[in-house]
């Protein structure tokens, strides 16, 4: 008895963490990207990995000025999303000398100000429910 009773307390407790864990998703759209050229890059963080090394990256194809993209597998918690159009398909974001942007780019919340996004301006939560976002450069 003793040893079902421990199975069961077990089980219980796995079924628990499983239907608590569950992952969602979140999908990014630029609304207004300028031309059909290139492709957008999405970066996802947290954060600790803020402007750093995105928790997942991905690439959108551009249709009609619109770009999507799904992050999946994202636990609960605090996050933030910068994105830019790639005009060149270089995989990086090219600027003037000056330091000024030559590719457009945008974050989650769409507050944007001179200089790089801001963590704080673009953190957006995610819980129990997948959540889709739109961006504009």
């Amino acid at each position: 008895m003793k040893i079902l009773t421990t199975v069961l307390t077990v089980a219980m407790i796995v079924a628990g963490s499983l239907m608590t864990s569950k992952k969602q998703k979140i999908t990014a759209t630029v609304v207004n990207v300028s031309s059909d050229s290139g492709k957008v890059s999405f970066a996802l963080y947290d954060k600790d990995s803020f402007m750093k090394q995105p928790l997942q990256a991905k690439n959108g194809k551009i249709v009609n000025g619109k770009s999507t993209v799904t992050f999946e597998g994202v636990e609960s918690g605090e996050y933030a999303i910068i994105c830019f159009h790639d005009k060149n398909n270089n995989d990086k974001m090219d600027f003037e000398q000056s330091g000024r942007p030559l590719e457009d780019y945008g974050a989650s919340n769409n507050v944007m100000s001179f200089g790089p996004p801001n963590y704080s301006d673009a953190k957006f939560t995610i819980s129990e429910k997948d959540i889709s976002l739109e961006i504009k450069f």
